[in-house]
């Protein structure tokens, strides 16, 4: 077999493509053994037509048609092997010629992964992260876990405050009319979460047990059932409870039983160094980042529209499989927020293209850099998975080879070496209009 590649505009490649005559006997052959057990010739039994009878009776054309099955696509799979290239789309294929006894020759037309023009990547000017953590955000952090082991005692006396529990029925209606969705019986609403349209929970201060009050509100105008948004209705709420929560004191007793330590004091040097821990990977995130957004905007590539299609492909069904993981559907998704999958994907485009582009500049930084992923990298990452699923890493590894996602998970590891190298060779300034704020 022969090939040759030549490049067009717009990231465009036409292959030229020759297979020897004996490759199309062999096709035809095989064509002929399918077909002939499909089709009955009179007088013959069916499978057991000589090809010559056989041919006379279907034509050559079905058996061309057949065998073009078996030669084009393997030849123009050993075609891209051998010229190197990187199609992102369908071939478009013209068959130029093709008879018995001579080579098939053909044309494929096909978009490739484009060339990436790199600009600074190294050496970038990168904004020095805030990752100061003081006594005020442990401060903070205690609060929460008073918040969090708080018990929740029942008001038998008084009104619904911010921050209680109120266990209310309440029931909607607009124009007068309920409507669906609206109501509800026994639910435990927290006054202040803004779990409710906006107001609602405001006029249930000052309600106490037993109380029923009606409650006019206003939809927002982007609240996703249309025949809400923006409309005003009124609810009919009685207030069938009040729990109100009830803060532990800040001592040691609080501190042996919210955590493995005897004293608030050990508890606190606890929260304190994992405070500066979560800042300082913060920080290291942002810096990656803001390195990564540079160096990508400073390069230059043209992006085929095909490569744009296939992220937003599966950006959609990511999002699907996270929909399914609550618990809903695409269906459902979409008539709750009165949309469509074009409207999806066309939110999802300027996202998919940045992706796009900021995977072609780190492959070609990783390339120019000779970054590469070891045996060992590989190996220490399947590891790190097995552990974290609780599995053997070499069982594991088959269950990722079976699902072909050794590559995947090598290119993932490439890629944020690549991240690491741009990072690390990242000059940090001050960020001088915080300084002027403070």
């Amino acid at each position: 077999m022969k090939a040759t590649a030549e490049k067009l505009e717009n990231n465009t490649v036409v292959l030229d493509v020759e297979v020897d005559a004996e490759q199309l006997a062999k096709a035809l052959d095989q064509a002929y053994r399918k077909l002939v057990k499909d089709v009955h010739v009179p007088g013959f039994r069916k499978g057991k037509t000589p090809r010559v009878v056989f041919e006379n009776y279907v034509g050559k054309a079905a058996l061309y048609n057949e065998a073009v099955e078996y030669v084009i696509p393997e030849a123009y799979m050993k075609a891209v092997d051998e010229t190197g290239i990187e199609p992102v789309s369908q071939p478009q294929l013209e068959i130029e010629q093709m008879e018995e006894g001579k080579a098939v020759k053909f044309k494929a037309t096909v978009r490739v992964k484009p060339e990436v023009e790199l600009g600074q990547y190294s050496g970038l000017e990168v904004t020095k992260p805030k990752a100061d953590i003081d006594e005020k955000d442990v401060d903070k952090e205690l609060a929460k876990l008073q918040e969090r082991h708080a018990q929740l005692i029942n008001v038998e006396e008084g009104a619904v405050a911010s921050g209680d529990l109120a266990i209310i029925d309440f029931t909607g209606r607009k124009d007068g009319v309920e409507f669906e969705g609206g109501k509800g019986t026994d639910y435990s609403l927290e006054i202040g979460s803004g779990t409710f349209v906006p107001g609602f929970e405001d006029q249930l201060i000052g309600a106490g047990v037993g109380e029923t009050r009606d409650i006019t509100v206003t939809f927002p105008e982007d609240y996703p059932n249309e025949d809400l948004k923006g409309q005003e209705a009124v609810f009919t709420v009685t207030v069938k409870g009040i729990k109100r929560k009830e803060l532990a004191a800040l001592d040691d007793e609080f501190a042996k039983d919210v955590s493995e330590f005897d004293t608030l004091e050990e508890l606190r040097n606890d929260l304190l160094n994992k405070l500066k821990e979560a800042a300082e990977k913060q920080a290291e995130q942002q810096i990656k980042g803001e390195a990564v957004q540079k160096a990508v905007g400073n390069a230059t590539v043209d992006i085929p529209e095909e490569m744009v299609d296939t992220r937003v492909e599966e950006m959609l069904d990511n999002m699907e499989r996270r929909l399914l993981s609550q618990g809903l559907n695409m269906e459902n998704y979409l008539k709750y927020t009165n949309s469509s999958i074009d409207d999806l994907k066309k939110s999802f485009r300027d996202d998919a293209r940045r992706g796009v582009k900021t995977t072609l500049v780190l492959e070609a930084i990783a390339k120019k850099e000779a970054i590469e992923v070891s045996d060992e990298d590989l190996e220490k990452e399947i590891a790190r998975m097995a552990e974290n699923y609780q599995q053997d890493p070499g069982v594991l590894r088959k269950i990722l080879e079976g699902r072909n996602q050794i590559e995947f998970i090598r290119e993932g590891l490439q890629q944020q070496k690549t991240i690491d190298f741009i990072a690390e060779r990242a000059k940090l300034v001050e960020d001088t209009n915080q300084e002027a704020q403070e």
